[in-house]
């Protein structure tokens, strides 16, 4: 992927997510009460943002990033982000240096 395409690609996420997120603030403001499907359709938007951005890394790059990934994903189920970007961070360097990806 292209560093053109990755910032297309970054830029859409950040206009989807602003634009979803805004969306939802005025409906939001002009009800009552939220009815269910609207409230389960909210609560999916981050993961499907977040999905847009590692699924393209994990499809396009090396086992380095596919294991840094999955690593920092496992971690993040249980520790905070710090922690996570760091997991993925040392196994990215770990897997170059032993591996010589």
């Amino acid at each position: 992927m292209t560093d053109t395409a990755m910032l297309l690609l970054i830029l859409s996420a950040a206009v989807a997510t602003y634009l979803t997120r805004i969306g939802g603030y005025i409906l939001i403001t002009r009800m009552n009460t939220i009815p269910p499907r609207m409230q389960a359709a909210l609560n999916a938007v981050p993961a499907a943002v977040l999905t847009t951005l590692w699924a393209p890394a994990f499809f396009t790059e090396g086992w380095d990033i596919k294991l840094a990934l999955i690593v920092a994903g496992l971690v993040s189920l249980r520790y905070p982000g710090l922690a996570m970007l760091f997991a993925g961070w040392a196994t990215t360097m770990v897997a170059r240096h032993l591996f010589g990806l």
